[in-house]
């Protein structure tokens, strides 16, 4: 069952973390990543079929921009006693296998998670150069299953308008995929 994100307002700073970036084994923070220009925050994980179905071309997306002075990051959330295939060394595998341009940072705690208010995988997060939201949602409105391609269109749209000190767009589709497998208490 696909899950959807609820709205967070726009122009909400981003909170502060400091997470293991699975591939360098190293903490990576917001301040370690932001950019004066744009920086994205992704939850995401290794196992959902969302996630896997969009996968090269946000990587593809990711390193088309980063030369542009765009930060990304990638969050993954989930429980990983319920999702072992979510864990830092699965994740690490999966990032150095498609080549992350990114970190792919672990959220033990589910935190990080709570503070973006994320709700499911995948989710992304663009801020300005001051780190205030400017677009919530979906990559595009490809699914599994769908016939749409996979384009990055809404990222995409978003990325250029502020790159561009353009308005970008207010209707904003919410993030589709599947929820974060919150612990048990």
């Amino acid at each position: 069952m696909a899950y959807t994100s609820s709205m967070v307002d726009l122009g909400t700073k981003a909170p502060s973390f400091a997470l293991l970036d699975t591939i360098s084994d190293n903490l990576v923070s917001l301040d370690d990543i932001a950019s004066p220009k744009a920086t994205v925050i992704m939850f995401i994980c290794n196992h959902c079929p969302y996630v896997q179905h969009i996968l090269d071309k946000v990587v593809e997306l990711a390193g088309e921009y980063k030369t542009t002075g765009v930060s990304f990051a990638a969050i993954s959330s989930n429980d990983t006693a319920a999702y072992p295939q979510d864990g830092p060394r699965h994740m690490k595998a999966l990032a150095l296998d498609f080549e992350f341009p990114f970190p792919y940072l672990y959220d033990q705690t589910q935190q990080v998670a709570r503070l973006y208010q994320a709700e499911c995988t995948p989710e992304f997060f663009l801020y300005d150069g001051n780190l205030n939201l400017a677009y919530h949602g979906q990559f595009d409105d490809s699914r599994p299953g769908n016939t749409h391609p996979v384009t990055g269109k809404d990222l995409r749209t978003a990325l250029d308008a502020l790159l561009n000190r353009q308005q970008v767009p207010l209707e904003q589709k919410p993030g589709v995929g599947c929820g974060i497998k919150w612990r048990q208490a």
